[in-house]
């Protein structure tokens, strides 16, 4: 099997002539996205081809692990505005797994995401000083985990890193004294 690195405007092109110049549905575009950030390289192929799911086309899919999106939840910074399991902060949505539609797409959540973008980028700016970046395998292990109830069951204080930690506690100092 032959690898090369694929660019998103390659994919969309190669994408668009396919369709005969149609443009693509937005879930397609998502799934192209996803697996351009996975990173097709030949470097990391191996990798790729134990860790998604070919489809159709010769698109992969990353697998979704449920585990890794419990400690990507905390270290990336998600638990700074939402919680799970009563852990994490106030200032957006809880995403316990039991307000979850289920069955659950992982692009309509991704599409929901996307209409929050603007806020969420603002907020992580000013809460953390920079935006959070995502892999499309990363994205999709915390998917996995904010629909994943037994390993939310696991998800406590302990697995909040040290740092985000402290900055959750200053900030909800912060709060407390513009509220008196």
């Amino acid at each position: 099997m032959r690898h090369e690195t694929l660019d998103a405007s390659r994919l969309f092109r190669l994408k668009l002539n396919q369709n005969g110049g149609n443009p693509m549905k937005p879930a397609t575009l998502l799934m192209i996205t996803a697996t351009v950030l996975a990173g097709m390289s030949p470097a990391n192929a191996q990798q790729t081809e134990r860790d998604m799911s070919m489809m159709s086309g010769g698109l992969l899919l990353p697998r979704m692990d449920a585990i890794a999106g419990r400690k990507l939840f905390a270290s990336k910074g998600c638990v700074v505005c939402h919680s799970v399991n009563g852990v994490g902060g106030e200032d957006a949505a809880a995403l316990d797994a039991e307000f979850m539609e289920l069955p659950m797409n992982p692009f309509d959540f991704v599409a929901r995401m996307w209409l929050g973008a603007p806020a969420m980028i603002e907020a992580q700016q000013n809460e953390l000083g920079e935006q959070i970046v995502f892999t499309g395998e990363e994205l999709a292990n915390i998917i996995a985990f904010v629909h994943d109830s037994e390993e939310q069951r696991l998800f406590s204080k302990d697995d909040v890193p040290k740092q985000i930690a402290e900055m959750m506690e200053h900030m909800g100092a912060e709060g407390d004294a513009h509220s008196k």
